[in-house]
This record gives structure tokens, C-alpha cells and sequence, in this order.
């Protein structure tokens, strides 16, 4: 997802470790340390990482820096091979039917069950080689000033996968800013023990 659409859903975050001086100039560093790997030549399932903002095939940041004034901007690329339910069934069953074929020969009866694990595991292997990656992109603005972050995606394991990775990539923690939470930070802490008392308005 992209903020430089007309609209778009984002969640905020905000830093609840002190950043120390020298992050800012190695950000840069960091972010291509823990840039995004292709798998179009390997039969990986998924992979994910860091990538220009402006351009998501540019993972050296060569077309641009990541700061942009008082913002850092990046975008978290997430690629994940999928392979249709019903490719997966056809192929596994053939596969067993020439497992089964294979061992009538030998006397037996019936394919073990954790022979029929293996088979499963090697057609799904094999057919991931077959089907490209589908790219996704959602891009992160972090200003530092406010040390607030979003991202424009609300999918929860997304929110996850995002939190763990710019943890290990900056040494930082986050908190994504839920409505309470980002109520006491307009408002003060003052305010907690009315908010506290607020219940929800039924509009029926």
C-alpha cells in the first residue's frame, strides 16, 4: 500500500526505547543490511525486507537516500510464492498414485503415512520452482522528530512481521498507537481516569 495515493490505511507506531545520537547516520547501512532478497531463481516460499520508497526494485537506495527532511521513508517489500489449492492437490495425488503403483511391486499395500508427508513436501517443493512470487509493498514514513512511524498496511501478521524486523534492523522497540494510547499522547496523561470511564455509545 502507498501514501502517495489519493487515500489509503495506515497504522501508527511510536518508539518506546531512547534512540541514541548516532542511529541517524547509519540508517542507511542498516537498511541495506537487512534489504529485501528476490527468490524468483529459488524455490523459497516467502521473502521480505527493506526497499527504496521510491522505487521497490531498488534495494542499494541508488535512485534516492531514505531522508527526506525530518522523515526517514522507506517501504517493507514482502514476496510470497503461492501455489493454487487445487494445482497442489492434483499434483500430490498423482504422486501417490505412483508411490502406490511403485510399492505394488514390492508387495505392499499402502503408502506409510510419513512417506505420504514426503511426497506432499517434494510436490510442493517442486511446483514452487513453477510459479513466480507475488510482490507487495508497504511503505513507512518515520518522522524523526516525533519519533512516530506509519505504515500502510492495518493486516495484523503484516503489523508483526513489521514490528520484528524494525526492531532487529534499528535496535528499537515500538508499540503500535492504539485509540487509547494515542488519545493520552494529544491529550495528556491527565486524562486517563476520564477515559477510563468512557464507555461505548450504541448509535441503534
Amino acid at each position: 500500500m502507498s501514501f502517495l495515493k489519493s487515500s489509503t490505511s495506515f497504522t501508527r507506531f511510536r518508539i518506546v526505547d531512547e534512540i541514541p545520537a548516532d542511529l541517524w547516520a547509519a540508517v542507511p547501512e542498516k537498511l541495506r543490511q537487512f534489504a529485501f532478497q528476490d527468490i524468483d531463481e529459488i524455490p523459497e516460499e516467502r521473502s521480505f525486507g527493506w526497499v527504496n520508497f521510491d522505487d521497490m526494485l531498488d534495494t542499494a537506495w541508488r535512485l534516492s537516500p531514505p531522508e527526506k527532511a525530518e522523515y526517514l521513508v522507506f517501504s517493507l517489500r514482502v514476496d510470497t510464492r503461492r501455489i493454487p489449492p487445487a494445482v497442489l492437490r492434483k499434483h500430490t495425488r498423482i504422486a501417490l498414485q505412483e508411490e502406490e503403483q511403485r510399492i505394488r511391486e514390492f508387495g505392499k499395500k499402502f503408502v506409510a503415512r510419513e512417506r505420504k508427508k514426503e511426497i506432499a513436501e517434494q510436490v510442493k517443493l517442486r511446483l514452487r520452482g513453477r510459479f513466480l512470487p507475488i510482490p507487495s509493498e508497504f511503505q513507512v514514513v518515520w518522522n524523526t522528530q516525533t519519533a512516530k512511524i506509519y505504515l500502510a498496511s492495518t493486516q495484523g501478521k503484516l503489523i508483526e512481521l513489521f514490528q520484528d524486523l524494525f526492531t532487529r534492523t534499528f535496535d528499537l522497540h515500538i508499540e503500535q498507537m492504539l485509540p487509547y494510547g494515542l488519545a493520552l499522547s494529544l491529550l495528556g496523561e491527565d486524562v486517563s481516569t476520564r477515559l477510563d470511564e468512557v464507555e461505548a455509545t450504541r448509535f441503534l
